[in-house]
């Protein structure tokens, strides 16, 4: 994986690169419904960009309480597509109303540990300064940017080895030296972004199961 340039990846929210990932995007197409959806926040921060994380607050329990996370949830019968549920999931946690414009596109489902099916949708949110966060705190304990040149520097970028009926099964990445450790499908759905942005600089290096997995961590398997 290559070093991100000099600008601090400046480019990869340019317009040109808009027009790249949303081509990319529609030409993949959407396979299968979703049970659930999450927004992928890119934004800028003092001109860098970056992406926004949450941290679930504990208040909600459940297996992913206290997790990373973008803003997301399940489907409500009311949502049209997983477009609708990522939106609305992120106004509820963030009181953000995001416009369909800000949207570009949706990424492949992905399961998550409980074997539900996840829509990531990306948007871009634009300059951060120009927004007002309200989080949910029911929902939302903390919001937080990792730098796009951040994820795609090598020094922040781990991954943890896991098993299955005692063998090596996968691989899964971890981004790391940022307030928060990035795991799980946060970590899965943040390289696939990277991939996409940055097709010439970050090559995907793991594989990600087709439907959630039974497994365990590797002794020592995180690097």
């Amino acid at each position: 994986m290559a070093e991100p340039g000099a600008d601090g990846g400046a480019g990869l929210l340019s317009s040109g690169s808009e027009r790249r990932c949303r081509a990319r995007l529609a030409a993949a197409g959407r396979r299968g419904a979703a049970a659930a959806a999450v927004l992928v926040p890119l934004c800028s921060v003092r001109g860098r960009p970056a992406l926004l994380f949450t941290l679930r607050s504990r208040r909600l329990g459940g297996p992913h309480s206290g997790d990373v996370s973008f803003p997301g949830g399940r489907r409500d019968p009311a949502d049209g597509d997983a477009v609708a549920t990522a939106l609305r999931e992120t106004r509820e946690e963030l009181g953000l109303a995001l416009a369909a414009p800000s949207v570009w596109g949706q990424l492949r489902l992905l399961p998550d540990r409980q074997g539900l099916m996840v829509a990531p949708v990306v948007a871009n949110l634009g300059p951060l300064e120009d927004l007002t966060l309200t989080p949910n705190p029911d929902e939302v304990e903390e919001v937080f940017t990792l730098p796009l040149a951040h994820l795609l520097r090598e020094e922040n970028q781990g991954y943890t080895h896991f098993r299955t009926a005692g063998r090596y099964g996968y691989t899964l990445p971890v981004f790391l030296n940022g307030p928060h450790k990035v795991w799980g499908l946060t970590a899965i759905i943040t390289e696939l972004t990277l991939e996409l942005l940055a097709p010439d600089r970050y090559r995907r290096k793991t594989h990600v199961p087709a439907r959630s997995p039974s497994a365990r961590p590797l002794e020592g398997g995180s690097t």
